[in-house]
């Protein structure tokens, strides 16, 4: 079965980011790649950052690029991170909007690359260490790309929107029917194939999986328990979300959420911890 279809995803609007430098290929490029010069600054508590996390890990960045992990709850009221101001105020004179993560910061200047997540993980990619599997493979960009739309989209925009309070009733039922369609879409097409694009691991599954870690510990808790019960009909996708998790990349970031058992959906788990706890699940 063919990926292609995904490629009928509108693309959306993403914020711009502060900072876009690029990791060149020679030391003509100014940031050029070198083993022990940059660091990554993330939160897992953020899709971005997770996503950053589970690529470094998967790219075996760990010896060459050092990952700083920051705190879940940004200490900051404008949402940035105290530890991340030095490097925002050297980077551009007089910054004064929040300092965001994640970041990939040049310990050689103390200033920053880069804060888009998408460009920093392909940048890593194309330095990963010798014998690592590329997470781009050369031809499938536009198919990783469309994946990459389908997740926002189909799944991170359609679930907030169903689980929206105070929205209306017809606009919550239309954001469901679109959520369900997109995880029918990728059902479907998960039965016949292990992975999403190249018959292997790559950036799209990564992907898949940080979009339903997130449908798992945020948009469930404002679904009600029929839709919770519709997301969770989806055994062959779930399966993928379960296969996944239990890669060392991917298992080093669940932060405690159990997708390795049978019985079929993590998303009833959370809720049937809620019930019989009177507490909220864990949170990222």
């Amino acid at each position: 079965m063919s990926i292609a279809p995904f490629a009928a995803v509108p693309s959306f609007r993403r914020p711009a980011p502060v900072f876009r430098g690029r990791i060149g290929r020679d030391a003509r490029s100014g940031h050029y790649a070198v083993p022990h010069r940059y660091r990554l600054h993330l939160s897992t508590a953020s899709p971005e950052g997770l996503r950053l996390a589970v690529g470094h890990r998967l790219l075996g960045l760990d010896g060459s690029c050092p990952l700083t992990f920051l705190p879940a709850v940004p200490d900051q009221p404008d949402g940035g991170h105290s530890a991340l101001r030095p490097l925002y105020e050297a980077s551009a004179h007089h910054y004064t909007g929040p300092a965001l993560a994640p970041v990939l910061s040049d310990d050689w200047s103390g200033r920053i690359v880069s804060t888009h997540a998408p460009e920093i993980l392909r940048d890593l990619d194309r330095f990963r260490p010798n014998g690592r599997a590329s997470l781009y493979p050369s031809g499938a960009e536009s198919e990783i790309e469309a994946v990459e739309r389908l997740c926002a989209e189909g799944i991170q925009r359609t679930a907030r929107c169903a689980g929206r309070a105070g929205a209306d009733p017809a606009d919550r039922a239309a954001a469901l029917e679109h959520l369900l369609d997109t995880l029918g879409r990728l059902e479907r097409y998960l039965a016949e194939e292990e992975f999403l694009v190249a018959g292997r691991l790559t950036a799209a599954d990564v992907e898949l999986w940080v979009a339903m870690v997130q449908l798992v510990t945020v948009h469930s808790r404002r679904l009600d328990a029929s839709a919770v019960h519709r997301v969770a009909g989806h055994p062959a996708l779930w399966g993928h979300v379960r296969r996944l998790a239990a890669h060392p990349a991917f298992a080093a970031h669940l932060d405690g959420i159990d997708f390795s058992a049978d019985r079929a959906v993590p998303l009833l788990r959370q809720r049937d911890f809620r019930a019989r706890s009177g507490h909220e699940a864990p949170r990222r």
